[in-house]
């Protein structure tokens, strides 16, 4: 009972004071809870205030052995445990020398991946696939051009009400992480595929979500999901398509069309330059057309214009000598 408790306690009241969005929450909730379900099994249902840095590193080792959990995975698992105990601490439910995470190693740090993304290509036969001819094809349409030309995430797409999209003024209104709201700009295209699935959805509230199922019920985080891998699937795209690998193309894009880095920081929301910066990467394409571009190709094929009838010193066939 005090694992469930304290779980609760934790989610419920530190999580909610720091103002995290109910995905973020739910994420904490099942993390704290797969190590509850571990101590269960393997340590005679251990709880809570007795569980020690041992126990904690027994436990990564098995997320790594068992459950193959990479760098990342684990890092996450061992920084909710550290926020878990530390808000237990905080609260006077555990008493300081007892809290196992506070000699706890500190957490490794991974090297981030570079984010994986579609061609333009690809991203056009994506975008022109839903078809026009029903109101679940324009939809789609419509969500596809708005999680690429604006890069916003699933959950702020999923959560739009018909007042957060303003097609006269070209923008729409997302609530991002830690509810910091932003006002993203969309182009022509994106306007024109909203405007026509919005004229045959028909009329809303203006509290109503703009994008509905087929039963006229909000679509979800996972239904936005379901439908971007769908469309992947039968653009038959290589490559895993789902809207965050649509947010990285945004991105990427823009990147690649010279826009500044902080001016992208803006339209994806995040809180910090740095998570912006994994975008200043290149491609190999991007590579190769560069090093096409240097001017040592230019200078060997102009060399051989300078001198024509002049032989370089080894061209010339040893000579004899005359011991005569």
């Amino acid at each position: 009972m005090k694992w469930q408790y304290w779980i609760k306690l934790y989610t419920g009241t530190h999580c909610v004071a720091r103002g995290l969005r109910p995905l973020t929450i739910a994420a904490y909730a099942a993390s704290l809870g797969q190590f509850r379900e571990y101590t269960h099994v393997a340590m005679n249902a251990k709880s809570p205030d007795k569980i020690t840095a041992r126990d904690v590193l027994e436990y990564v080792q098995h997320l790594r052995d068992d459950r193959g959990n990479g760098d990342s995975a684990v890092n996450r698992h061992v920084v909710i445990l550290k926020s878990f105990y530390r808000a237990m601490v905080a609260m006077g439910y555990l008493d300081v020398p007892d809290n196992p995470m506070a000699v706890f190693p500190s957490v490794k740090a991974t090297r981030k991946k570079l984010p994986v993304t579609f061609s333009s290509d690809e991203i056009e036969k994506l975008l022109s696939l839903p078809p026009e001819d029903t109101v679940l094809g324009l939809r789609d349409r419509a969500i596809l051009a708005l999680l690429y030309g604006t890069g916003i995430r699933a959950s702020e797409c999923s959560s739009l009400r018909e007042s957060d999209v303003d097609l006269d003024g070209c923008t729409v209104t997302v609530v991002g992480k830690g509810g910091h709201q932003r006002c993203v700009p969309m182009n022509d295209r994106v306007v024109r595929v909203m405007s026509r699935y919005r004229h045959h959805r028909g009329a809303a509230t203006p509290f109503a979500p703009f994008f509905l199922t087929r039963s006229g019920r909000p679509m979800s985080r996972g239904a936005i999901y379901d439908r971007v891998r769908l469309w992947g699937h039968r653009a038959k795209i290589t490559k895993r398509v789902s809207p965050h690998r649509l947010r990285h193309t945004f991105a990427t894009h823009l990147v690649q069309a010279g826009v500044n880095i902080v001016t992208i920081r803006d339209l994806l929301g995040h809180k910090q330059i740095t998570s912006t910066q994994v975008y200043l990467h290149v491609t190999a394409d991007d590579l190769r057309s560069a090093a096409e571009k240097h001017p040592i190709g230019r200078l060997l094929k102009d060399i051989d214009h300078l001198l024509p009838d002049v032989k370089l010193p080894i061209q010339y066939s040893p000579r004899r000598r005359d011991y005569g």
